[in-house]
């Protein structure tokens, strides 16, 4: 028997990066999401929290390979 089982989880990830004091609010808006979208964060982000939201399971029927006679 054969069952395909889907997790889903919700993972929180956190950086913890150094941004230049000059920046005003909107500036440092726009630096994150540069920084994002460039892959500039990827090697700074750990896996701070995970929720567990569902896990569900789908059973497939094997078709039967013997001939009847």
């Amino acid at each position: 028997m054969k069952v395909i089982v889907t997790v889903v989880e919700k993972i929180i990830s956190e950086a913890h990066i150094d941004i230049p004091d000059e920046l005003n609010k909107s500036a440092i808006k726009q630096h994150i999401v540069d920084r994002y979208n460039t892959g500039g964060m990827q090697t700074e982000m750990n896996i701070f929290q995970v929720d567990f939201e569902s896990i569900s399971a789908r059973i497939l029927q094997e078709q039967s390979d013997a001939k009847s006679a």
